[in-house]
Protein backbone atom coordinates (compact mmCIF):
# COMPACT_ATOMS: atom_id res chain seq x y z
CA UNK A 1 0.00 0.00 0.00
CA UNK A 2 2.35 2.86 0.81
CA UNK A 3 4.83 1.87 -2.03
CA UNK A 4 1.67 2.22 -4.39
CA UNK A 5 0.18 5.44 -2.45
CA UNK A 6 3.88 6.65 -3.09
CA UNK A 7 3.93 5.96 -6.87
CA UNK A 8 0.10 7.50 -7.08
CA UNK A 9 1.87 10.39 -4.69
CA UNK A 10 4.62 11.42 -7.42
CA UNK A 11 1.96 10.88 -10.66
CA UNK A 12 -0.54 13.38 -8.75
CA UNK A 13 2.17 15.55 -8.64
CA UNK A 14 2.97 15.46 -12.06
CA UNK A 15 -0.36 15.70 -13.44
CA UNK A 16 -1.37 18.78 -11.37
CA UNK A 17 1.50 20.34 -13.18
CA UNK A 18 0.20 19.34 -16.87
CA UNK A 19 -3.34 20.60 -15.73
CA UNK A 20 -1.20 23.94 -14.95
CA UNK A 21 1.00 23.72 -18.09
CA UNK A 22 -2.64 23.49 -20.04
CA UNK A 23 -4.33 26.36 -18.10
CA UNK A 24 -1.14 28.86 -18.58
CA UNK A 25 -1.62 27.46 -21.99
CA UNK A 26 -5.13 27.97 -22.74
CA UNK A 27 -5.74 24.34 -22.91
CA UNK A 28 -9.28 25.61 -21.82
CA UNK A 29 -11.03 25.52 -25.36
CA UNK A 30 -13.61 28.25 -24.21
CA UNK A 31 -10.87 29.99 -22.63
CA UNK A 32 -8.12 30.43 -25.68
CA UNK A 33 -11.25 31.35 -27.81
CA UNK A 34 -12.34 34.45 -25.56
CA UNK A 35 -8.74 35.15 -24.98
CA UNK A 36 -7.69 35.33 -28.70
CA UNK A 37 -10.72 37.37 -29.52
CA UNK A 38 -9.97 40.29 -26.58
CA UNK A 39 -6.67 40.61 -28.32
CA UNK A 40 -7.51 40.80 -31.73
CA UNK A 41 -10.08 43.40 -30.92
CA UNK A 42 -6.99 45.07 -28.97
CA UNK A 43 -4.33 44.68 -32.11
CA UNK A 44 -7.33 45.93 -34.26
CA UNK A 45 -8.10 48.64 -32.26
CA UNK A 46 -4.85 49.92 -32.29
CA UNK A 47 -3.95 49.22 -35.58
CA UNK A 48 -6.99 50.88 -36.81
CA UNK A 49 -5.56 54.01 -35.31
CA UNK A 50 -2.67 54.13 -37.00
CA UNK A 51 -0.68 56.04 -34.59
CA UNK A 52 2.02 57.59 -34.98
CA UNK A 53 5.07 58.50 -32.68
CA UNK A 54 5.00 62.29 -31.61
CA UNK A 55 1.45 63.14 -32.82
CA UNK A 56 -0.09 63.23 -29.76
CA UNK A 57 2.86 66.25 -28.94
CA UNK A 58 1.91 67.66 -32.52
CA UNK A 59 -1.25 67.90 -32.52
CA UNK A 60 -1.56 69.23 -28.73
CA UNK A 61 0.67 71.95 -30.30
CA UNK A 62 -2.56 72.89 -32.68
CA UNK A 63 -4.78 72.59 -30.66
CA UNK A 64 -3.48 75.33 -28.85
CA UNK A 65 -2.70 77.46 -31.54
CA UNK A 66 -6.07 77.02 -32.48
CA UNK A 67 -6.85 77.99 -28.78
CA UNK A 68 -5.00 81.61 -28.84
CA UNK A 69 -6.39 82.27 -32.96
CA UNK A 70 -6.94 85.63 -32.60
CA UNK A 71 -4.13 86.65 -30.46
CA UNK A 72 -1.97 85.19 -32.35
CA UNK A 73 -3.57 86.61 -35.14
CA UNK A 74 -3.59 90.31 -34.22
CA UNK A 75 0.03 90.04 -33.04
CA UNK A 76 1.15 88.35 -36.16
CA UNK A 77 -0.50 90.94 -38.64
CA UNK A 78 0.85 93.62 -36.39
CA UNK A 79 4.65 92.16 -36.44
CA UNK A 80 4.21 91.70 -40.68
CA UNK A 81 3.23 95.00 -41.15
CA UNK A 82 6.34 96.91 -38.77
CA UNK A 83 8.75 95.01 -40.82
CA UNK A 84 7.59 95.08 -44.08
CA UNK A 85 6.31 98.92 -43.98
CA UNK A 86 8.54 100.43 -41.43
CA UNK A 87 11.52 98.52 -40.62
CA UNK A 88 12.73 97.06 -43.93
CA UNK A 89 12.08 100.36 -46.00
CA UNK A 90 13.84 102.40 -42.92
CA UNK A 91 16.88 99.70 -43.71
CA UNK A 92 16.91 100.24 -47.36
CA UNK A 93 16.72 104.24 -46.92
CA UNK A 94 19.83 103.71 -44.70
CA UNK A 95 21.60 101.36 -47.28
CA UNK A 96 21.00 103.97 -50.13
CA UNK A 97 22.62 106.84 -48.07
CA UNK A 98 25.82 104.36 -46.91
CA UNK A 99 25.93 103.51 -50.64
CA UNK A 100 26.61 107.79 -51.35
CA UNK A 101 29.04 107.56 -48.78
CA UNK A 102 31.13 104.62 -49.36
CA UNK A 103 34.01 105.71 -51.20
CA UNK A 104 34.84 107.88 -48.31
CA UNK A 105 36.52 104.95 -46.22
CA UNK A 106 36.99 101.41 -44.95
CA UNK A 107 34.79 102.19 -41.85
CA UNK A 108 31.25 103.42 -44.28
CA UNK A 109 32.03 100.63 -46.43
CA UNK A 110 31.87 97.76 -43.33
CA UNK A 111 29.17 99.44 -42.54
CA UNK A 112 27.27 99.24 -45.96
CA UNK A 113 28.46 95.34 -45.36
CA UNK A 114 27.06 94.75 -42.07
CA UNK A 115 23.86 96.37 -42.77
CA UNK A 116 22.91 94.81 -46.04
CA UNK A 117 23.35 91.42 -44.25
CA UNK A 118 20.73 92.42 -41.71
CA UNK A 119 18.50 93.82 -44.46
CA UNK A 120 18.43 90.54 -45.93
CA UNK A 121 17.53 88.77 -42.91
CA UNK A 122 14.72 90.67 -41.84
CA UNK A 123 13.99 89.96 -45.27
CA UNK A 124 14.24 86.24 -44.61
CA UNK A 125 12.24 87.21 -41.40
CA UNK A 126 9.24 88.78 -43.17
CA UNK A 127 8.22 86.00 -45.55
CA UNK A 128 8.67 83.66 -42.53
CA UNK A 129 5.96 86.04 -40.53
CA UNK A 130 3.70 85.78 -43.73
CA UNK A 131 3.44 82.09 -43.82
CA UNK A 132 3.10 81.98 -39.78
CA UNK A 133 -0.10 84.51 -40.37
CA UNK A 134 -1.28 81.77 -42.98
CA UNK A 135 -0.83 79.52 -40.45
CA UNK A 136 -2.54 80.61 -38.21
CA UNK A 137 -5.77 81.14 -40.18
CA UNK A 138 -8.12 77.42 -38.46
CA UNK A 139 -11.38 76.45 -39.64
CA UNK A 140 -13.59 74.57 -37.29
CA UNK A 141 -13.53 71.57 -39.12
CA UNK A 142 -9.99 71.47 -38.60
CA UNK A 143 -10.28 71.77 -34.98
CA UNK A 144 -13.00 69.51 -34.47
CA UNK A 145 -10.36 66.42 -36.32
CA UNK A 146 -7.54 67.63 -34.15
CA UNK A 147 -10.04 67.61 -30.93
CA UNK A 148 -11.30 64.43 -32.42
CA UNK A 149 -7.98 62.63 -33.07
CA UNK A 150 -7.09 63.30 -29.52
CA UNK A 151 -9.80 61.53 -27.84
CA UNK A 152 -9.32 58.75 -29.72
CA UNK A 153 -5.47 58.55 -28.37
CA UNK A 154 -6.50 59.51 -25.15
CA UNK A 155 -8.86 56.59 -25.02
CA UNK A 156 -6.03 53.95 -25.92
CA UNK A 157 -3.99 55.81 -23.35
CA UNK A 158 -6.63 54.97 -20.90
CA UNK A 159 -6.73 51.18 -21.93
CA UNK A 160 -3.07 50.18 -23.52
CA UNK A 161 -0.23 52.64 -22.17
CA UNK A 162 0.42 56.36 -21.22
CA UNK A 163 2.13 57.88 -24.51
CA UNK A 164 1.23 56.21 -27.93
CA UNK A 165 5.28 54.53 -27.53
CA UNK A 166 3.75 52.44 -24.35
CA UNK A 167 0.55 51.72 -27.13
CA UNK A 168 2.72 51.00 -29.66
CA UNK A 169 4.24 48.61 -27.24
CA UNK A 170 1.64 46.41 -26.31
CA UNK A 171 0.55 46.24 -29.89
CA UNK A 172 3.28 43.96 -30.38
CA UNK A 173 2.98 42.09 -27.46
CA UNK A 174 -0.49 41.54 -27.97
CA UNK A 175 0.74 40.42 -31.34
CA UNK A 176 3.51 37.91 -29.89
CA UNK A 177 0.65 36.52 -27.75
CA UNK A 178 -2.00 36.31 -30.47
CA UNK A 179 0.72 34.01 -32.56
CA UNK A 180 1.95 32.05 -29.42
CA UNK A 181 -2.50 31.35 -29.36
CA UNK A 182 -2.65 30.21 -33.11
CA UNK A 183 0.91 28.10 -32.77
CA UNK A 184 -0.18 26.58 -29.10
CA UNK A 185 -1.89 23.72 -30.58
CA UNK A 186 0.86 21.21 -30.95
CA UNK A 187 2.61 21.85 -27.67
CA UNK A 188 -0.95 21.11 -26.07
CA UNK A 189 -1.57 18.00 -28.35
CA UNK A 190 1.59 16.32 -26.43
CA UNK A 191 0.36 17.90 -22.96
CA UNK A 192 -3.07 15.96 -23.27
CA UNK A 193 -1.44 13.09 -24.64
CA UNK A 194 1.06 12.78 -21.76
CA UNK A 195 -2.22 13.59 -19.41
CA UNK A 196 -3.97 10.50 -20.59
CA UNK A 197 -1.71 8.60 -20.35
CA UNK A 198 -0.51 9.92 -16.35
CA UNK A 199 -4.68 9.54 -15.67
CA UNK A 200 -4.73 5.89 -16.70
CA UNK A 201 -1.93 5.16 -14.49
CA UNK A 202 -3.38 7.31 -11.79
CA UNK A 203 -6.28 5.74 -12.09
CA UNK A 204 -4.99 1.67 -11.97
CA UNK A 205 -2.80 2.40 -8.76
CA UNK A 206 -6.11 4.39 -7.18
CA UNK A 207 -8.02 1.32 -7.83
CA UNK A 208 -5.53 -0.66 -6.49
CA UNK A 209 -5.69 1.39 -3.67
CA UNK A 210 -9.52 1.54 -3.17
CA UNK A 211 -9.61 -2.51 -3.02
CA UNK A 212 -7.05 -2.30 -0.37
CA UNK A 213 -8.59 0.27 1.65
CA UNK A 214 -11.50 -1.91 1.64
CA UNK A 215 -10.17 -4.90 2.76
CA UNK A 216 -8.16 -2.98 5.53
CA UNK A 217 -11.54 -1.14 6.17
CA UNK A 218 -13.44 -4.40 7.16
CA UNK A 219 -10.47 -5.67 8.68
CA UNK A 220 -10.80 -2.35 11.25
CA UNK A 221 -14.27 -2.03 11.40
CA UNK A 222 -14.32 -5.80 12.69
CA UNK A 223 -11.37 -5.12 15.67
CA UNK A 224 -13.41 -1.23 16.34
CA UNK A 225 -16.80 -3.29 17.22
CA UNK A 226 -14.96 -5.97 19.17
CA UNK A 227 -13.67 -2.82 21.09
CA UNK A 228 -17.41 -1.32 21.32
CA UNK A 229 -18.28 -4.37 23.16
CA UNK A 230 -16.03 -3.80 25.97
CA UNK A 231 -16.50 -0.57 26.22
CA UNK A 232 -20.03 -0.99 27.20
CA UNK A 233 -21.56 -0.58 23.95
CA UNK A 234 -22.32 -3.88 22.53
CA UNK A 235 -24.89 -2.46 19.80
CA UNK A 236 -22.81 -0.26 18.49
CA UNK A 237 -21.98 -0.60 14.72
CA UNK A 238 -19.19 0.85 13.49
CA UNK A 239 -18.07 0.85 9.39
CA UNK A 240 -15.81 2.57 7.11
CA UNK A 241 -17.94 3.78 4.46
CA UNK A 242 -15.41 4.20 1.04
CA UNK A 243 -17.23 6.65 -1.68
CA UNK A 244 -15.35 6.06 -4.91
CA UNK A 245 -14.93 9.65 -6.78
CA UNK A 246 -14.55 10.35 -10.29
CA UNK A 247 -12.41 13.61 -9.24
CA UNK A 248 -8.35 12.99 -8.62
CA UNK A 249 -7.21 13.58 -4.90
CA UNK A 250 -4.13 13.85 -3.32
CA UNK A 251 -5.11 10.51 -1.74
CA UNK A 252 -6.55 8.79 -5.03
CA UNK A 253 -10.58 8.35 -5.84
CA UNK A 254 -11.93 7.80 -2.70
CA UNK A 255 -13.54 9.66 -0.48
CA UNK A 256 -13.90 7.82 3.67
CA UNK A 257 -16.13 8.88 6.16
CA UNK A 258 -16.89 6.57 9.60
CA UNK A 259 -20.11 5.43 10.31
CA UNK A 260 -21.96 4.09 13.41
CA UNK A 261 -25.08 2.90 14.64
CA UNK A 262 -25.14 3.29 18.39
CA UNK A 263 -28.25 1.42 18.76
CA UNK A 264 -30.11 -2.03 17.06
CA UNK A 265 -32.92 -0.54 14.61
CA UNK A 266 -31.45 2.43 14.00
CA UNK A 267 -30.18 3.32 10.15
CA UNK A 268 -26.08 3.90 10.58
CA UNK A 269 -24.73 7.71 10.02
CA UNK A 270 -21.61 9.63 9.77
CA UNK A 271 -19.82 9.45 13.02
CA UNK A 272 -19.94 12.96 13.62
CA UNK A 273 -23.90 13.41 13.56
CA UNK A 274 -25.02 11.09 15.96
CA UNK A 275 -22.75 10.37 18.64
CA UNK A 276 -22.66 12.06 21.99
CA UNK A 277 -20.29 13.63 24.53
CA UNK A 278 -19.80 9.98 25.87
CA UNK A 279 -20.36 7.83 23.29
CA UNK A 280 -18.04 9.93 21.08
CA UNK A 281 -15.21 9.56 23.52
CA UNK A 282 -15.47 5.72 23.66
CA UNK A 283 -16.05 5.09 20.21
CA UNK A 284 -12.63 7.37 19.90
CA UNK A 285 -10.71 5.10 22.41
CA UNK A 286 -12.18 2.13 20.59
CA UNK A 287 -10.24 3.36 17.25
CA UNK A 288 -7.19 4.64 19.42
CA UNK A 289 -6.85 1.31 20.90
CA UNK A 290 -6.97 -0.24 17.23
CA UNK A 291 -4.65 2.05 15.45
CA UNK A 292 -2.17 2.97 18.48
CA UNK A 293 0.92 0.90 16.26
CA UNK A 294 0.53 3.60 13.84
CA UNK A 295 -1.00 6.48 15.21
CA UNK A 296 0.62 9.95 14.68
CA UNK A 297 -0.96 11.63 17.24
CA UNK A 298 1.34 12.38 20.12
CA UNK A 299 -1.32 13.47 22.58
CA UNK A 300 -4.79 12.42 23.29
CA UNK A 301 -7.40 14.05 25.47
CA UNK A 302 -10.50 12.31 26.73
CA UNK A 303 -12.93 14.47 28.94
CA UNK A 304 -15.61 12.41 31.07
CA UNK A 305 -15.02 9.19 29.09
CA UNK A 306 -16.45 7.32 31.98
CA UNK A 307 -20.14 9.42 31.37
CA UNK A 308 -23.19 6.98 31.28
CA UNK A 309 -20.93 3.49 31.73
CA UNK A 310 -20.85 0.69 34.38
CA UNK A 311 -17.96 -0.11 36.86
CA UNK A 312 -17.19 -3.18 34.70
CA UNK A 313 -17.01 -0.80 31.35
CA UNK A 314 -15.09 1.48 33.21
CA UNK A 315 -12.94 -0.83 34.44
CA UNK A 316 -12.13 -1.92 30.61
CA UNK A 317 -11.85 1.95 29.45
CA UNK A 318 -9.42 2.18 32.29
CA UNK A 319 -6.94 -0.56 30.98
CA UNK A 320 -7.10 0.41 27.32
CA UNK A 321 -6.00 3.87 28.38
CA UNK A 322 -3.57 2.62 30.43
CA UNK A 323 -2.12 0.59 27.03
CA UNK A 324 -2.58 3.33 25.13
CA UNK A 325 -0.61 5.71 27.50
CA UNK A 326 2.57 3.43 26.66
CA UNK A 327 2.47 4.76 23.26
CA UNK A 328 1.12 8.19 23.36
CA UNK A 329 0.60 10.52 25.98
CA UNK A 330 -2.97 10.60 27.44
CA UNK A 331 -4.80 13.24 29.18
CA UNK A 332 -8.04 11.96 31.03
CA UNK A 333 -11.00 14.09 32.98
CA UNK A 334 -12.89 11.46 34.83
CA UNK A 335 -15.25 10.97 37.70
CA UNK A 336 -14.65 6.93 37.55
CA UNK A 337 -12.29 5.23 40.47
CA UNK A 338 -11.26 2.33 38.26
CA UNK A 339 -10.44 4.77 35.16
CA UNK A 340 -8.14 7.46 38.24
CA UNK A 341 -6.52 4.64 39.63
CA UNK A 342 -4.73 4.05 36.18
CA UNK A 343 -2.71 7.16 36.10
CA UNK A 344 0.92 7.54 36.12
CA UNK A 345 0.01 11.23 37.30
CA UNK A 346 -3.28 12.85 39.10
CA UNK A 347 -4.39 16.16 39.51
CA UNK A 348 -7.63 17.64 41.44
CA UNK A 349 -9.43 20.36 39.62
CA UNK A 350 -11.39 22.65 41.96
CA UNK A 351 -13.21 25.99 41.41
CA UNK A 352 -13.68 28.56 44.17
CA UNK A 353 -15.07 32.06 43.98
CA UNK A 354 -13.20 35.29 44.74
CA UNK A 355 -15.27 38.21 44.89
CA UNK A 356 -17.19 38.51 41.33
CA UNK A 357 -14.41 35.92 39.50
CA UNK A 358 -14.83 32.24 39.70
CA UNK A 359 -11.17 30.85 39.67
CA UNK A 360 -10.02 27.09 38.58
CA UNK A 361 -7.45 25.39 40.50
CA UNK A 362 -4.97 22.26 39.35
CA UNK A 363 -3.05 20.73 42.13
CA UNK A 364 -0.89 17.66 41.64
CA UNK A 365 -1.51 14.86 43.91
CA UNK A 366 0.78 12.66 45.81
CA UNK A 367 0.46 9.32 45.89
CA UNK A 368 -1.64 9.77 49.47
CA UNK A 369 -3.40 12.20 48.08
CA UNK A 370 -4.66 10.04 44.78
CA UNK A 371 -5.50 7.46 47.49
CA UNK A 372 -7.80 9.68 49.32
CA UNK A 373 -9.32 11.04 46.08
CA UNK A 374 -10.11 7.55 44.53
CA UNK A 375 -11.68 6.47 47.90
CA UNK A 376 -13.75 9.41 47.66
CA UNK A 377 -15.58 9.09 44.05
CA UNK A 378 -15.93 5.59 45.02
CA UNK A 379 -17.95 5.64 47.57
CA UNK A 380 -18.41 9.23 48.61
CA UNK A 381 -16.49 9.25 52.06
CA UNK A 382 -13.21 8.91 52.67
CA UNK A 383 -13.59 5.51 54.73
CA UNK A 384 -10.46 2.91 56.05
CA UNK A 385 -12.61 0.06 53.36
CA UNK A 386 -12.55 2.51 50.91
CA UNK A 387 -8.89 3.53 51.37
CA UNK A 388 -7.84 -0.02 51.11
CA UNK A 389 -10.17 -0.42 48.30
CA UNK A 390 -8.22 2.45 46.37
CA UNK A 391 -4.79 0.79 47.40
CA UNK A 392 -6.76 -2.39 45.48
CA UNK A 393 -7.31 -0.63 42.81
CA UNK A 394 -3.91 0.81 42.62
CA UNK A 395 -1.81 -2.29 42.35
CA UNK A 396 -4.03 -3.70 39.92
CA UNK A 397 -2.55 -1.25 37.23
Amino acid sequence: MQLKKETYTNLYEEYLKIKQNLKNNYGDEQEKARRLDLLNYQFNEIELAKLKAGEEEELEAQKKKIQNAEKLQNSINSIDIELNENVIGGISNCIRNLEKIEDCGEPYQKKLAELKSIYYDIQEMARDISYMKEETEFDENTQNEIESRLDLIYSLKRKYGNSINNILEYQTTVKVEINKIQNIEEVNSKLKQNLNKIEEQMSSIANQITAERKQKAEIISSKINNELVNLEMPNAKFTVNIDEQSTFTPNGLDKIEFFICTNIGEEAKPLVKIASGGEMSRIMLAIKTVLASVDEVSTLIFDEIDTGISGKASKAVGEKLKAISKTQQVLCITHSASIAAKGDYNYYISKKVQGDKTYTDIKKLSEEEIIEEIARISSGDITKIAKEHAKELRKAC
